[in-house]
């Protein structure tokens, strides 16, 4: 996952590859909390970092929506 995208990189998405990347995100992030329930993972500020990211990628996508 990159989670480290910058906004502008974000912005030169599309809508669709936006979507496509938001739910692949979502799944990872999901993955994560599940796993680290069962036994803590090593870095739990990775969920953090995963959620925000999704938020981002949401914040993006509705902006585009917004605009047009």
């Amino acid at each position: 996952t990159q989670n480290n995208m910058k906004n502008s990189e974000l912005r030169a998405l599309s809508v669709e590859e936006l979507q496509k990347k938001l739910v692949v995100e979502k799944e990872n992030l999901e993955k994560s909390i599940f796993s680290h329930a069962a036994t803590p993972i090593e870095n739990p500020m990775r969920i953090k970092v995963a959620r925000r990211f999704v938020a981002r990628i949401k914040t993006e996508i509705n902006n585009k929506a917004l605009k047009a």
